[in-house]
């Protein structure tokens, strides 16, 4: 599975700080449960990926479906 894989999935998301001073990312599905845990420092790298990432697609023009 790779980053353009579409599936037909449903996925929770929680993100929050913990009580030892960490971010934690908190992924649920279908009986599974993720929980990440980042510096404060590593979670504002994260951050910044995202808004990278969000400001590319922003330019992305999608393509037609069939």
């Amino acid at each position: 599975m790779g980053i353009n894989d579409e599936r037909d999935m449903e996925a929770n998301l929680q993100i929050g700080p913990t009580d030892q001073g960490m971010v934690r990312l908190y992924i649920s599905a279908d009986g599974v449960e993720v929980p990440m845990d980042f510096s404060p420092d590593e979670a504002r790298e994260i951050a910044e990926e995202l808004t990278g990432a969000a400001e590319a697609a922003a330019r992305v023009k999608p393509k037609s479906k069939r």
